[in-house]
C-alpha cells in the first residue's frame, strides 16, 4: 500500500448539501429556511438577540480601564541578557542599550526603551543603558561589578522640551 492509495471509508466523509437547486432536490424553493420572516432572508444575522431581553454581554459588569498615560517596555530579565552574552550574542564589553538588545532578539516591542528585571543570575560585568530598572536587578548588575545607567523614558524626553 502506498500514501497515495490511503481514503477515507465509504461513507466516512459525508457531502456539502446544495440547497436551493430545484424541486427534485428536495431542498428547493425555500432552501429549507421555512417561509418568510427575517431568518429566511439573506445577510441577516441575529446572534446574540434575546429576543428583547438583556443580552448577556450587556448584563456583563464592565472592567479595567487603559491608561493614555502608560510607558510600553520591553521587559527583559538579567537571567536572560547572562544566557545571551554566554551565547555570544551580546558583547559584555559594549555598553547595552535597546539596540543591542534588539538586535540580540532580546527586547521585542518597547516603544518606551527597556525595562531591566532582576530574575535570573549575572555574572559578567556589564554596563547597561536602559530606560528603567527594578531595585533587584540594579543590584545585582552592581554585585556583578557591573553599571546600570537608567535614562527617562523616550515620551517623557519630549514633554521636558515642550
Amino acid at each position: 500500500m502506498k500514501l497515495n492509495d490511503l481514503r477515507d471509508n465509504k461513507g466516512a466523509r459525508k457531502g456539502r448539501m446544495r440547497v436551493g437547486r430545484g424541486i427534485g432536490s428536495g431542498k428547493g424553493k425555500t432552501a429549507a429556511r421555512g417561509q418568510k420572516g427575517q431568518k429566511s432572508r439573506s445577510g441577516v444575522s441575529v446572534n446574540g438577540f434575546e429576543g428583547g431581553q438583556m443580552p448577556l454581554h450587556m448584563r456583563l459588569p464592565k472592567r479595567g480601564f487603559n491608561n493614555p498615560f502608560g510607558k510600553d517596555f520591553a521587559e527583559v530579565n538579567i537571567g536572560m541578557v547572562q544566557k545571551f552574552i554566554d551565547a555570544k550574542k551580546l558583547d559584555a564589553k559594549k555598553a547595552i542599550d535597546h539596540e543591542a538588545l534588539k538586535a540580540a532578539g532580546l527586547a521585542r516591542g518597547g516603544k518606551d526603551g527597556v525595562r531591566l528585571l532582576g530574575k535570573g543570575e549575572l555574572t559578567s560585568k556589564v554596563q547597561f543603558k536602559v530606560a528603567g530598572a527594578s531595585k533587584g536587578a540594579i543590584e545585582a548588575v552592581e554585585k556583578a561589578g557591573g553599571s546600570v545607567e537608567v535614562n527617562a523614558p523616550k515620551k517623557a524626553e519630549k514633554a521636558d522640551a515642550e
